[in-house]
C-alpha cells in the first residue's frame, strides 16, 4: 500500500483533518497516512508549496501527496492528479505544485469521473469530498488515468528568485518557521557562486552579519546568526529567541549579501 502524505491548512482544532482520514480509511483501511502539516496559515497557497517542496523528496518512492490549502473551493478551478517519476500528487489547481519540475511530471488528470467522489459533494469540503477520496483509491493501486481527462499544464504561481543587482546579490524571506527562524530563498549554490571565495556581509533590516554559522549557538545569545538550514536555504535566526519578532521582519522582508574585497 502506498503512503499518503497530507498538508492542508485545516489545524487541528476542528474537525475536517479527521474527517477525511475517516473517509480515506473507509476506502482503505490498511493506509498509512503521514500529516506534513496542518499549521499553515489559511489560504496561504505559497507556504504550502513551500512546504511540500521541502518534504516530497524524503518520502518513499509511490507515496500520494494529498494537499488541501484551497481558498478558490467551490469555484470553477480545477482539481487535479500529478504523477511524476517518484510520486502522485492530489490538489487544487490553485498554483501549491508550481515548485514540480516540469522534466519530472509525467502525467497530469483534471479529476472529473464522479464515481470517485463521496456523495452528495459539499461545496466547501472538497478536501473529504474530492480529494481524500481519490487519495484513498491511488494509494490502493487505482490507475491514474480512471479519475478524468488529460491535459497539458497546471497553474504556476509565480515566486520571487534572488537577483545581482549593483554587485549585491538580493534575496528576501520566503518563509518563517515555528521557532521564528527566517529562511530565504537564498540557497547554498548561488552564495558560494555569488561570493566566489571573498569576504561578504550579509544585511537584513538593521542586523549585518559577516560569517555563516555551523549550529545555531554559534553566536552569543541575542545576536543574530546566518545558517544554512537543513533544506540548504540560508537563514538567519537568533539563538533561544524568536528572529522574526525581535528583528521585526517577515515574509518578503528583503536581505543582501555584499562581496567585501578588504
Amino acid at each position: 500500500m502506498r503512503v499518503i502524505g497530507l498538508l492542508t491548512d485545516f489545524g487541528l482544532n476542528d474537525n475536517f483533518v479527521g474527517v477525511m482520514k475517516g473517509v480515506i480509511y473507509r476506502i482503505n483501511p490498511q493506509a498509512k497516512i503521514v500529516d506534513l502539516c496542518h499549521e499553515i496559515e489559511s489560504h496561504n497557497i505559497h507556504d504550502a508549496a513551500f512546504l511540500l517542496k521541502s518534504s516530497y523528496p524524503y518520502f518513499p518512492e509511490g507515496t500520494v501527496f494529498l494537499i488541501v490549502v484551497d481558498p478558490g473551493v467551490g469555484s470553477e478551478r480545477k482539481s487535479v492528479i500529478v504523477e511524476t517519476e517518484k510520486y502522485i500528487f492530489v490538489a487544487p489547481d490553485n498554483g501549491v505544485l508550481s515548485f514540480l519540475a516540469e522534466r519530472d511530471i509525467k502525467r497530469i488528470i483534471q479529476i472529473t469521473n464522479e464515481e470517485y467522489f463521496l456523495k452528495p459533494v459539499s461545496r466547501t469540503f472538497h478536501g473529504r469530498d474530492i480529494f481524500a477520496p481519490v487519495a484513498a483509491h491511488l494509494s490502493r493501486g487505482e490507475k491514474i488515468e480512471k479519475f478524468g481527462t488529460a491535459i497539458k499544464k497546471i497553474k504556476k504561481l509565480k515566486f520571487s528568485e534572488p537577483q545581482i543587482k549593483n554587485n549585491r546579490l538580493m534575496g528576501e524571506v520566503m518563509y518563517v518557521d515555528h521557532f521564528g527562524n527566517l529562511i530565504t530563498n537564498i540557497n547554498q549554490d548561488a552564495f558560494l557562486r555569488f561570493i566566489e571565495g571573498n569576504k561578504f556581509q550579509i544585511v537584513i533590516g538593521k542586523a549585518k552579519i559577516s560569517k555563516i554559522s555551523s549550529s545555531y549557538q554559534e553566536e552569543k545569545k541575542g545576536l543574530p546568526t546566518a545558517i544554512f538550514g537543513s533544506f540548504d536555504n540560508l537563514e538567519i535566526s537568533l539563538y533561544g529567541d524568536d528572529a522574526s519578532q525581535r528583528l521585526n521582519l517577515n515574509k518578503g522582508s528583503k536581505i543582501y549579501i555584499e562581496k567585501r574585497t578588504t
